[in-house]
């Protein structure tokens, strides 16, 4: 059985950057997070955060992937976007390559009105400036008008995969900012969202005295007790207000 994201988890990591997620994965040994190459098509005032519901394409072969396999009822990508739990994130393996779509604006329509929280591919999308206007968490590599016919299989769903470098189980935890697209093996989830908090709060102070003209040496990173005091005040000067 796998293990699921609570709300109170989730809604700690849409309060925190891919950055500092990033570096609480590095503190924990991780270093290959980070989806290279993807990028949201419109930045959005939430952070998009879901476990991961996987597709995995490999490359077209002309006997198998004529026009008439979208008539097929139990296409793989259609029943993708028909099966993808509301609040998880749609995460393709295009093999990094966006000289054909993975999706185009009506499955990403249908995944938006489904619930889905987004949707990360590191290939291309078509009507890509269409995606860009849905209130909807969207990230590619580059825009890509053909159809995925041409050049992708869908082929699995539901699977581990690679994206942009990175391996992508089901039910990893998927945050998505203005910088990119991060993966949190969900074991570990919990406790690194509580880490993330706690950093980022440091971060609020730290940027308040630099703002202030504070130098950064024993302020980032935090080596200096006197320092360490003065966030421990300020810190709970903050939770009393």
């Amino acid at each position: 059985m796998k293990h699921q994201l609570s709300q109170k988890t989730r809604s700690k990591l849409e309060k925190v950057s891919t950055a500092t997620i990033a570096t609480a994965l590095f503190k924990a040994g991780f270093k290959n997070q980070f989806i290279q190459d993807v990028h949201p098509l419109k930045i959005k005032e939430k952070t998009m955060v879901g476990q991961a519901f996987t597709l995995r394409y490999i490359p077209a072969r002309e006997d198998r992937n004529g026009i008439e396999v979208f008539r097929n009822p139990d296409h793989p990508q259609r029943i993708a976007v028909e099966t993808c739990p509301k609040d998880y994130v749609m995460v393709i393996d295009s093999r990094k390559n966006a000289r054909a779509a993975s999706a185009g604006s009506i499955l990403v329509t249908r995944l938006m009105k489904r619930g889905v929280a987004g949707i990360v591919t590191d290939g291309g999308f078509r009507d890509s400036s269409e995606i860009a206007e849905l209130p909807f968490s969207s990230f590619q590599n580059r825009a890509s008008a053909p159809t995925n016919l041409t050049l992708h299989e869908a082929l699995d769903i539901d699977v581990p995969i690679a994206c942009g470098d990175v391996a992508v189980f089901p039910g990893d935890v998927v945050v998505g900012d203005a910088d990119g697209v991060i993966v949190i093996p969900i074991e570990i989830a919990e406790e690194l969202a509580e880490q993330c908090i706690n950093m980022t709060l440091y971060e609020d102070f730290v940027l308040q005295r630099v703002q202030e003209g504070s130098a950064v040496i024993g302020l980032y990173p935090l080596t200096d007790p006197k320092i360490q005091k003065e966030f421990d005040l300020w810190k709970s000067k903050k939770h009393t207000k």
